[in-house]
Order: structure tokens, then sequence, then C-alpha cells
């Protein structure tokens, strides 16, 4: 995901416009898309705001942790399980998440899941 174009190239550019400067002009000048440009404008007028909105972040872990003792309860009672098997009793208790969410999850409260060697 990209990240957002610093504050002072966004307030550099609407006090450029605002000096009489076109948009296209502005747009030029600073080397950013016409797009930005005017969403840029727009917000200010509409909102009176040239910072970026902050950046959401994760939205689903909540669920995740809510329910970590199940989670890790089914991982060690059947620690050999894929993640979308473990996924799927989780769903027959009532969590619904992703195998996405359980591997951070696991990730996150550093459990490894490796295999063990096949020879000794």
């Amino acid at each position: 995901m990209p990240s957002a174009l610093s504050a002072v190239l966004r307030e550099r550019m609407v006090a450029t416009i605002d000096d009489e400067a076109s948009r296209r002009e502005a747009a030029r000048c600073f080397a950013v898309s016409l797009a930005s440009t005017v969403s840029w404008h727009e917000t200010l007028l509409q909102e009176g705001r040239t910072q970026a909105k902050p950046r959401r972040g994760d939205q689903r872990s909540h669920a995740t942790e809510a329910q970590a003792d199940l989670v890790r309860h089914t991982y060690k009672t059947q620690p050999g399980l894929f993640l979308r098997e473990l996924r799927a009793r989780s769903a027959k208790r009532g969590l619904q998440v992703r195998v996405s969410n359980l591997s951070r999850h696991f990730k996150r409260h550093g459990i490894t899941r490796k295999g063990t060697s096949a020879t000794p």
C-alpha cells in the first residue's frame, strides 16, 4: 500500500493554487498527478484540511484476540492441524476468522507451527 505524501507538499500545493495558479500548473510544478491535486484542493475547500486522513490499520485481530483461548486450546489439542482445518474447527465453535488472521495471531504470540523432522 502506498504511503501518503508529505503534509508539507500538500500545504505548498494548495498554497500555490490559492496564489492564482491553476490546478494543472500546480500539479506540473510539484510533479504530482492532477487527480491528487484536485482531490487535495477539493478537500481543503470542503473540509478545511490539507492533512491526509489517518490510516485505519488492522480491523480484524480483535476478534481473534477475543477468542485467543479457544484458538490456542484447539491448536494444543491437535497441533498437526493445517490453518484451514483450525479455522474450520474454530468456526464450528462460533469463531469466524480467516486463515491469514490465524497465521498473524500465532506470529503475534510467538507460536511457531513447524513440523517435526522425518529423520531422528
